[in-house]
């Protein structure tokens, strides 16, 4: 019984592929249709040009073998040279059109690519590898330009070639011609075979480039941690392991290739012995209507068929490698976000209401339960801060607020409207953020303030930054550039460049997020009237580890594994005596501890 999954019968295009093929047909290609046309036209042109060709060869050589006049065999030249004129011309035009076509269907794909990739939701980048994302928008994308342009262009030249030429030596000698294509079915069994394993092992290449492309971010990314722990060892194993695999993928995928062109070869020879025998002995015979001329030229049409042959089979052998990145690239598409605009959502939020978690159930996995039946309210125009130790649920809680998430069960509600019945951008531009996790592009400090307000005036921005305690940092860095992911920047310099876009977009609730954990003492002192002056009038959620930021707090709520267990103002959980307590007392401690190390508290 035949294995349904063995590469060698499957066929040469699933149903998913066609899907595929389709999907690239109507979204991209249809409209560029008159283009394509306007290509396979030039294309057939190519094809009459090597049929006129051989007509003209062949009543070349009888003149040559007949004694023809000097005149005629000139005028054979001419023609021949304005034949090869015409068919260059068509080989110029056809690959700027191709390319040109196939460059702007690739760039409107990469551009879809980037808009859904923006829909998605934030859970679908925290399970899907950097490296992956990039290598589907830029090389995977660029593969597929090459095979819708220029690749699939000379594919259908090719073949156009051999079907005119094929139909011409059939016009010319049926029985010699239906001889020599006795091997086309040895052909097509060699491109079955080949199709089937180069698909399966061109998966798993671009599986293990992936991987590849996202073990270089994650290193480059955390060079400092490699640096500093002299795990340069390490990495280079880890990445030469990578090259390994990609290398030995790509050798299969070649030696498999590699089996087409030597078929292809020993096939030619065979027709050429046939062709020569079986003409030979059909000009020897007196019976057969054929002479040295058509003999030679019949020859020359099978070397005219098979040269584009040979290319058409390589291509037909490659066309599973790009049938696998199509499927890749789409694959990117058929992820749909979950967190979208309800019907008939609202755009009117009261910003000056309650924010309200009730009864919240929320895991991230069902193997990682967080929230269950979590009840929290922060009074409009207050400021609320939440602590509780690592894992608690702290920054969660701000995640679902402007649902990055949405919860599985209960409600969250500002001002008594349920969030999901706003739209996103209402909900989330009623927010400003300062994360822990600032995201800081290779800009001027200038330009990264700008990023959340690119409208905003030269004065508002310098008001920002004057509040943000970074303005002194600017005029000496002037334009420079940050490096990347703020490289030539002290953590205290990137949160404050946080908090300037905080007063920049001017959004009336603020979620400060552990916003204040990479200052020093000496640094927080001088920004905590800023902080009071962004928080002034706002209604202010704060995610803390330090709990001296958040003493003057309306009320703080305490969170131990997902659960609510004190909420009070600083000096009620004091007296309680409770985990607030514990903690506070606990910092307390260190605090002075490392102020008899460093009195001047500059550390």
């Amino acid at each position: 019984m035949t294995r349904p999954d063995r590469p060698g019968k499957s066929p040469l295009f699933s149903p998913r592929d066609r899907d595929n093929l389709r999907w690239l047909w109507h979204r991209y290609m249809k409209k560029r249709a008159p283009w394509l046309g306007l290509v396979l036209i030039m294309i057939i042109i190519q094809g009459v040009v090597y049929q006129q060709f051989l007509s003209i060869t062949e009543n070349g050589l009888r003149v040559i073998f007949e004694n023809g006049t000097m005149r005629e065999l000139a005028l054979v030249c001419v023609a021949v040279f304005f034949l090869f004129g015409i068919r260059a011309l068509m080989a110029y035009l056809v690959p700027r059109i191709s390319v040109w076509v196939s460059n702007g269907a690739i760039y409107e794909m990469r551009r879809d690519l980037i808009s859904h990739m923006m829909e998605l939701d934030l859970a679908y980048f925290e399970r899907t590898k950097s490296g992956e994302i990039i290598q589907r928008i830029v090389t995977q994308t660029q593969g597929l330009g090459h095979f819708i342009g220029l690749g699939t262009a000379n594919a259908v030249r090719d073949a156009v070639t051999v079907v005119i030429v094929s139909g011409y030596l059939i016009w010319k000698n049926p029985v010699l011609f239906t001889a020599a294509v006795l091997v086309l079915p040895f052909i097509i069994w060699v491109m079955n075979f080949v199709s089937g394993r180069v698909k399966m092992v061109q998966a798993q290449a671009e599986q293990a480039l992936g991987d590849y492309m996202n073990g270089i971010d994650e290193t480059v990314g955390g060079m400092r941690t490699v640096k500093i722990s002299s795990q340069e060892a390490v990495e280079t194993a880890r990445l030469e392991k990578g090259t390994a695999a990609i290398r030995d993928l790509t050798l299969r995928v070649q030696r498999t290739q590699a089996l087409v062109m030597p078929s292809i070869d020993l096939s030619s020879a065979f027709v050429y012995v046939l062709v020569i025998g079986g003409g030979g002995f059909m000009v020897l015979h007196p019976d057969f209507d054929m002479d040295g001329a058509g003999i030679i030229t019949f020859l020359l049409g099978m070397v005219l068929v098979f040269d584009p042959a040979r290319l058409l089979a390589q291509f037909l052998g490659s066309l599973q490698s790009h049938i696998v990145l199509l499927d890749r690239v789409r694959g990117l598409y058929l992820e749909q976000p979950t967190i979208f605009d309800k019907p008939n959502a609202t755009t009117s939020v009261d910003t000056r209401g309650d924010i309200v978690l009730d009864h919240v159930r929320f895991c991230y996995s069902d193997d990682q339960p967080l929230f269950d039946d979590l009840s929290i309210t922060f009074n409009g125009g207050n400021i609320s801060a939440i602590v509780g130790a690592t894992g608690s649920g702290k920054s969660t809680i701000l995640s679902l607020l402007s649902r990055l998430y949405d919860v599985q069960g209960g409600q969250i509600t500002i001002g008594g409207t349920r969030i999901d019945k706003l739209t996103l951008a209402a909900l989330r531009g009623a927010f400003s953020v300062v994360a822990q996790d600032i995201v800081i592009f290779n800009n001027s400090i200038w330009e990264n303030i700008r990023y959340v307000n690119p409208d905003a005036s030269d004065a508002d921005i310098w008001r920002a930054a004057e509040s943000a305690e970074i303005s002194d940092l600017i005029r000496r860095r002037g334009d420079a550039p940050v490096g990347p992911k703020g490289a030539h920047l002290s953590g205290g310099q990137k949160q404050r460049i946080a908090i300037a876009r905080a007063f920049l977009a001017d959004a009336p609730i603020l979620l400060l997020d552990e916003a204040t954990s990479a200052l020093d003492q000496a640094t927080e002192a001088r920004i905590k009237s800023a902080l009071a002056r962004l928080t002034a009038g706002r209604t202010t959620i704060m995610v803390a580890h330090r709990l001296s930021s958040i003493v003057d707090a309306d009320c703080i709520y305490v969170l131990d594994a997902g659960r609510l267990v004190e909420q009070g103002t600083h000096s009620d959980l004091l007296a309680q005596g409770g985990y607030y307590s514990s903690l506070y007392e606990t910092q307390e401690n260190v605090s002075a501890h490392l102020a008899q190390l460093d009195p001047d508290g500059t550390t």
